[in-house]
């Protein structure tokens, strides 16, 4: 099997943000549909270990396995599209990989030898490729390589593509993503950027295969020929990769361009099946989709500069996207700052123009009131609300406050002097901060819940006992409240199968108020909406 995997480096050229991550979802899919198994993995040209001590403004969403490795977004695109679940073997940071080969040294695992920068980065990356692709069993292993061509950070990574054609040459192929842009006052698409894109991957001592062409138009044959001609390529291995309003259309639109019967064809290899018929019915159900809700997503991980980054909720985004398309519903976003409501609590009112709202995960104590008065509004006014990990926190916060009477309650985590800490830190998790061992240490990856039976949450997952989700976090609810707050009509939804740790909390009289300590958002799939979303959707539809 291993003389037979296929492997295929996917890199970007000219900017960042070309979708690259999409692309290598879009092909696994398509060569999923030809009938082989596929995996995929990302490379982060960062210095940390993993992506949970990266800022999400500025990195986008953490995205986190059910093994518990804290990834980059990617992860989820590949999740998604390919319909799997990954592990920590799909991702690398060049972090990671340094600190293996050190570890390795420390062991004498070189056995006396100088270890180097090249080769024995190149090569532990190398090793980290392939054990992903056996343990998988895949026949394709797709790989991203992180950053922009050019960058210094990710040499070491096309070095080690470089070393892998070298080694198993009819084993492996290079896909470059690039960009053409066509400046408003030339009105003519421009292939220069991706000419001197190629030759710095050339440089690097590696051949692109296949060029994938982003731009806002499609890619005429003057231009096909002429990026064939500058970049050493057939006209048939230049493909055109047009923007998109709905991602998931991406993949139809690179069959239409018979990328997956080009790739095939380089490896001397045939189609086992081929049928799209799924994944079509899918983007014809979402394009379908014509009665209207307005989501409202308060966070406060959105504002770079002048800009809005999105890409910071991004699973949350399309797990509400895969239920209301479920449904027939199409989803209206709306960013909403939870700093807004601290400094104008007036403006609240606007959240009554919502068919529903979701505050999603966060940390610290920035924008906290404004979350907790947010919560306190859609409560007393019926609207429909779900909570997500520290949205389920703020939800306690608040109904500790002004259900409960305890008038200074708060999270630890906010408020270190707070009288009545209904959301707290667990003893092992006291240690981990005592020794500002900070880094992958907060409670991660899937864990099981017990759900409580009636309650709408276990109504949800259809009657189900007991559920697999992901965690990422370090406060819990204080069970030393939980009788207080369950007797002022809170109800605890799903634990720990213990009974110790509080999963998910619900309010019974209210149209839809669920707030879920763990994140369903990583396990939607477009073909498969995750059952919580799709009842807060359904809710939503009927306020509509």
């Amino acid at each position: 099997m291993a003389r037979n995997r296929k492997y295929i480096f996917v890199m970007g050229g000219v900017l960042s943000g070309l979708g690259k991550g999409i692309a290598v979802s879009s092909i696994g899919r398509l060569l999923q549909a030809r009938g082989f198994q596929v995996t995929a993995l990302k490379i982060d040209p960062y210095v940390n270990v993993d992506a949970g001590t990266m800022n999400p403004t500025e990195h986008g969403e953490v995205f986190v396995t059910k093994d518990g490795l804290e990834t980059d977004q990617d992860i989820g695109n590949y999740e998604r599209y390919l319909n799997v679940d990954l592990t920590r073997d799909h991702y690398m940071t060049t972090g990671a990989v340094y600190l293996s080969v050190i570890q390795r040294e420390r062991n004498l695992e070189y056995k006396g030898k100088c270890v180097e920068v090249v080769p024995h980065i190149p090569e532990e990356v190398i090793r980290r490729i392939k054990n992903a692709g056996q343990k998988s069993k895949a026949d394709f292993v797709l790989i991203e390589i992180g950053g922009t061509v050019g960058e210094y950070q990710n040499l070491l990574f096309l070095e080690a593509a470089r070393m892998m054609h070298l080694s198993m040459p009819d084993q492996v192929a290079f896909v470059l993503v690039s960009y053409l842009p066509i400046p408003s006052k030339i009105g003519e698409m421009k292939t220069k950027p991706t000419q001197y894109a190629v030759r710095t991957v050339n440089s690097a001592g590696i051949q692109p295969d296949f060029l994938l062409c982003r731009a806002e138009k499609p890619l005429d044959q003057p231009r096909r020929e002429r990026l064939a001609i500058f970049c050493n390529m057939s006209p048939g291995s230049v493909f055109s990769a047009i923007d998109v309003d709905n991602i998931y259309q991406v993949p139809l639109n690179f069959n239409e361009e018979k990328i997956p019967e080009k790739i095939l064809s380089h490896f001397g290899m045939k189609a086992k099946s081929n049928t799209m018929r799924e994944w079509r019915a899918l983007v014809k159900r979402m394009e379908s989709a014509k009665k209207k809700i307005n989501i409202g997503i308060v966070g406060k991980y959105f504002s770079t500069g002048n800009f809005v980054l999105s890409d910071s909720y991004i699973s949350v985004i399309e797990a509400l996207k895969h239920a209301a398309w479920s449904q027939g519903l199409k989803p209206e976003l709306h960013w909403i700052n939870s700093e807004e409501y601290e400094k104008d609590p007036s403006a609240l009112s606007r959240l009554s123009e919502y068919d529903g709202i979701i505050v999603p995960q966060g940390w610290g104590s920035r924008g906290a009131e404004g979350k907790i008065k947010t919560i306190r509004y859609l409560r007393e006014n019926k609207i429909p609300y779900l909570g997500l990990c520290y949205g389920m926190q703020m939800a306690v916060v608040e109904f500790a406050r002004h259900v409960a009477g305890l008038k200074k309650a708060n999270s630890l985590e906010i408020d270190p002097k707070t009288p009545h800490p209904v959301i707290h830190i667990m003893p092992e998790q006291e240690k981990y901060l005592a020794k500002k061992q900070y880094g992958g240490t907060i409670r991660l990856g899937n864990w099981p819940c017990r759900l409580t039976p009636g309650t709408r949450t276990a109504d949800a997952y259809h009657g189900a006992k007991l559920i697999q989700e992901r965690h990422r976090h370090r406060y819990e609810f204080n069970d030393a409240y939980r009788k207080k707050l369950e007797s002022k009509g809170l109800v605890v939804s799903g634990t720990s199968p213990d009974g110790k740790l509080v999963e998910s909390i619900e309010l019974p009289d209210h149209p839809f108020f669920i707030g879920t300590q763990f994140h369903p958002e990583y396990q939607s799939r477009p073909e498969r909406p995750h059952p919580l979303f799709v009842e807060f959707v359904k809710a939503a539809g009927r306020k509509s």
